[in-house]
């Protein structure tokens, strides 16, 4: 995995992704979710591509049930931008990483 993507959790969600300084994409996903594994390399080279431009989040749905509902994910995975403590822009599904890369250079 990136070491430019950083895990946010209920606890942590305002401070890292609302109250954060530029754009930040957050991945819902779950561990069983096989789409979601699916987007995860694409999701790791954004992060790196993009380092400077958009933080690059993951939230696992499972062990963090309460921000995804106040979001109204519904199904995984649900990409997500934030941007000024608000919903940007969002996918759901697994996406190839040419779309996902256009998703995020559209939304920066």
């Amino acid at each position: 995995m990136s070491e430019h993507i950083i895990h946010v959790t209920d606890g942590d969600f305002e401070d890292k992704v609302l109250n954060a300084d530029g754009p930040v994409l957050v991945d819902f996903w779950a561990e069983w979710c096989g789409p979601c594994k699916m987007i995860a390399p694409a999701l790791d080279q954004i992060a790196d591509e993009f380092e400077g431009k958009i933080t690059v989040a993951k939230m696992d749905v499972d062990s963090s049930p309460v921000t995804p509902n106040q979001f109204g994910v519904r199904g995984i995975p649900t990409l997500m931008i934030f941007r000024d403590g608000n919903i940007q822009a969002m996918k759901v599904g697994g996406v190839p990483k040419g779309a996902l890369q256009s998703f995020v250079e559209e939304n920066i």
